[in-house]
């Protein structure tokens, strides 16, 4: 009998549970198999190979020295090429002790090809090694030392050229040598210096740089991005002029095309109608300001705060631009429709109710972009102008609650997944770990849209076969997508037509990321209203039935009009997050982020159409992920428990990695085990009648994008978190055995195997910084898992030592729920027993 007691209560927010303990990895070793050659025709092709290039390395430190470049960053490019369909063990061709370092690695086919910097003077340690490996070398002991797998798997050593450099996708290429475009120039960045900022080396190759871009007639622009170990710049020329500049081809680490601005609002047809919206502001009630009032901050195309539902929410002092010259209004539309339905949300519903409406948040604007729809011939990176975009608010109130909301994506979708320039400032933004006093920010992105008509008629498949747009595949900001429940269409000329997607399924307009390998994050993080389309024999259209109702820019001509696809869903998701913060205002981005997605639910339509109707797998699941997130959120699931279905709260820290004094390595450091307080005996009276438990798990990695593998040491992400529960068979000690081999060598009682219950399981949630699971089974089995651990897994603050990231804290956030809606038995009254609080009331 379900439990028909709707009385709300705020979450559990808990403290100071975590036992926090020494932490090390299962290991792992992979056999590298390379065939063997013959070493004296090998050693001899590879030996004439150099010979060549140090003739090339003679004229290029030349040029280089007349270019004013540091003399410790002399030196000539040079590239790697495997042999086919081997596992090729690149990283050991680094010594960065001598300079030597990669730079870029490319899979081409069957081949993977490694571009490796060698500083003035150190080709002969790849003739040592090449004369070792021939001459059969061990160490005293006997053992080889010959550097056979290495050498084995080396078909070709050459200069490395333009092509060499490119780590964008192969059409990004340009097609036609003498055509002028963008390009993104990722410089190499020594070490950081101790207080994080960049070098004197660095700045002497930077502007060495800008000077020989200049003389070769290049535009460079002004601005640029710093990452640990990559600076990027915009330089706008032919694919001809930069070929012809070795100094250049030897100054950077990575090429990439410059990308463009999405064509991100939509021109609708204006449905002009009586509005009443005089009645509706006397409903509306405005939460008097305060020190926890939360904001929502859109970078977009500026706002016109002149919109009577605007005006009383957006001051003009928040208002914002990224270029004075700009302006702050918004000439375009996009922002105003945006400022809309982060206020109100979907004013159709609302013109048409009688209710009073409380609003406790308050909206900044900033200018993200200028009028034009477009900024392809913009010299200006879009990451630096994120940032810039950032600060401008928080330099005149950095301690505001608040949450970004971006609706702007690049056209093409071509990164699927790796991280680029963009995303991965907005990483950095998020994270903020490279500030004194760090305060990570909270970040939320449209995931781009299907824009093309005819692709709908093809519906569901032109969702997957686009991809997640850039820069909507950052880590630690939260991806929206597009579902709609919009299938009424009411125009008097739309006989004739249908809507596309059915009630409850994802929108046509939302992108996925069904196409991106299996290394990168599940986006979009969640879906929200997006409207829909319609079909009929004349093709597709988008029409203003099957949209979103919100505020016109010009509000003289009209005071509404209508919006669609994902930046609609984006700007409802600021509005979700700045509700969430307004009743819970100590909670941290991570959290707030994590609640939204906990409370995630997909539709029956969701799982009818990307379920097979067999018996479904964790891989399933995974599909599903991919195009609808984990579903449609939900503020009173996101901000209240209820008697049989309570959520617990939990914010901490651990440092995932420190230095091994007896060997001076990095390892890792702490798990956290979590006592959550379980309401055992309740679950264990339940019995075999079925239950849920949701775990989520959100944190923000530093980012450290470079295109030098996703496996190995060079990896984009600072750290990794994962979280695992405790099975009902378990001792504490067991499971403590299982998660954590320092503490225990063996444990010879235990299985390895994937826990049962799960829907998506251990392989496919620990994909990218916000993991969550749902667990299904018995209260009976579900009593005894009240244990969850967090630990960490590798990333560059581990292997990437020198650039001084082992040392630092990282926090998360941890989401714990139990759903019993089905059973009538009051855990949240057991569990604030066990707190040792009295229930509190919501409201």
């Amino acid at each position: 009998m379900a439990n028909k007691d709707i009385r709300i209560h705020r979450h559990f927010l808990l403290k100071n549970l975590a036992d926090t303990e020494t932490y090390a990895s299962p290991r792992s070793r992979s056999q590298v198999k390379v065939p063997e050659r013959d070493r004296k025709r090998q050693s001899q092709a590879l030996l004439e190979q150099l010979t060549e290039i140090r003739t090339i390395a003679d004229s290029v430190r030349n040029a280089q020295q007349t270019a004013g470049l540091d003399e410790k960053a002399l030196g000539l490019q040079i590239e790697f090429e495997s042999f086919p369909n081997i596992d090729f063990d690149f990283k050991r061709l680094a010594r960065e002790r001598q300079g030597i370092e990669i730079r870029n690695v490319r899979d081409n086919a069957d081949k993977t090809q490694v571009t490796v910097f060698v500083p003035d003077g150190k080709l002969a340690h790849f003739e040592k090694l090449i004369r070792d490996y021939l001459e059969f070398k061990t160490d005293k002991a006997g053992r080889p030392r010959d550097n056979r797998l290495l050498i084995d798997a080396i078909h070709r050593i050459r200069q490395a050229s333009l092509r060499a450099l490119w780590t964008d996708t192969p059409e990004a290429f340009p097609s036609d040598e003498h055509k002028q475009f963008w390009w993104e120039a990722w410089l190499p960045r020594r070490l950081p210096r101790s207080d994080g900022k960049t070098s004197s080396r660095d700045e002497t190759n930077i502007l060495a740089f800008r000077r020989e871009a200049e003389i070769q007639g290049m535009q460079v622009a002004r601005e640029q991005l710093y990452f640990p170990e990559r600076t990027v710049l915009l330089v706008r020329t032919s694919s001809t002029v930069m070929r012809q500049s070795a100094m250049i081809l030897n100054s950077v680490a990575e090429l990439r095309r410059a990308k463009e601005t999405a064509d991100f609002f939509d021109s609708l047809p204006i449905q002009e109608q009586q509005e009443w919206l005089d009645d509706l502001l006397a409903r509306v009630r405005v939460s008097s300001e305060h020190k926890n009032t939360p904001y929502v901050c859109l970078l977009d195309t500026g706002i016109n705060r002149g919109h009577p539902l605007i005006a009383p929410f957006l001051s003009r002092a928040n208002l914002y631009t990224v270029e004075p010259g700009w302006g702050t209004d918004d000439q375009v539309g996009h922002g105003t429709k945006m400022a809309g339905l982060a206020i109100a949300g979907n004013l159709t519903d609302l013109l048409a109710g009688t209710e009073d409406i409380e609003i406790n948040h308050q909206l900044e604007s900033v200018k993200l972009l200028p009028n034009a729809s477009r900024t392809s011939n913009s010299s200006q990176h879009h990451g630096y102008l994120t940032i810039q975009a950032v600060a401008r608010p928080e330099s005149v109130n950095p301690f505001r609650k608040r949450v970004f909301g971006m609706a702007v994506t690049c056209r093409d979708n071509r990164d699927r997944g790796r991280p680029s320039a963009w995303s991965s400032a907005l990483d950095f933004l998020a994270s903020d770990t490279d500030d004194s006093d760090p305060q990570p920010r909270l970040l939320i992105v449209s995931a781009g849209n299907v824009e093309d008509l005819n692709a709908w008629i093809n519906y569901p498949y032109s969702n997957e076969t686009d991809g997640v747009h850039d820069p909507s595949q950052a880590w630690n900001a939260l991806t929206v997508g597009a579902y709609t429940d919009l299938i009424s269409i009411t125009e008097r000329d739309a006989e004739g037509y249908a809507p596309i997607a059915a009630k409850g399924g994802l929108s046509p307009f939302s992108t996925t990321s069904v196409t991106w390998q299996n290394n990168w994050p599940l986006k979009p993080d969640i879906v929200l209203e997006g409207g829909n389309a319609a079909k009929g024999i004349l093709g597709a259209v988008s029409t203003p039935s099957l949209s979103l109702l919100t505020t016109n820019n010009v509000p003289t001509q009209r005071l509404f009009t209508t919006a669609n696809a994902t930046s609609v869903a984006t700007a409802l998701t600021c509005r979700l997050a700045a509700q969430i913060r307004a009743v819970y205002p100590e909670l941290w981005p991570e959290t707030v982020r994590a609640l939204i997605v906990h409370s995630s639910e997909w539709t029956a339509t969701m799982k009818k159409e990307f379920l097979p109707n067999k018996r479904q797998s964790k891989a399933d699941y995974v599909g599903l992920i991919q195009r609808c997130g984990f579903g449609v959120p939900s503020l009173d699931r996101s901000l209240w428990s209820v008697r049989n279905s309570l959520v617990m709260v939990v914010e901490d820290s651990l440092r995932p990695f420190e230095k091994i004094v007896s060997t001076g390595r990095i390892g890792f450091c702490d798990m956290q085990l979590h006592h959550l307080p379980w309401p055992q005996s309740l679950l264990e009276s339940i019995g075999e009648m079925q239950v849920e438990m949701r775990v989520t798990l959100s944190y923000f990695i530093e980012p450290n994008p470079s295109r030098r593998g996703i496996h190995s040491r060079y990896r984009y992400e600072s750290h990794g978190l994962r979280f695992d529960v405790k099975r009902p068979l378990e001792t504490i000690d067991q499971f403590r055995s299982r998660i954590n081999t320092a503490v225990e060598k063996t444990a010879r009682h235990l299985t390895h195997s994937e826990d049962s219950g799960w829907l998506i399981g251990m392989r496919g949630r620990q994909r990218g910084s916000l993991n969550s699971d749902i667990w299904k089974g018995s209260g009976a089995d579900l009593a005894s898992r009240g244990i969850i651990a967090v630990f960490p897994t590798t990333g560059w603050w581990k292997t990437r030592p020198a650039l001084g990231g082992f040392d630092r804290t990282a926090r998360y956030a941890l989401i714990v729920s139990i759903n019993a809606s089905d059973v009538d038995v009051d855990l949240y009254t057991e569990v604030a027993n066990l707190v040792g609080i009295d229930t509190p009331i919501g409201i």
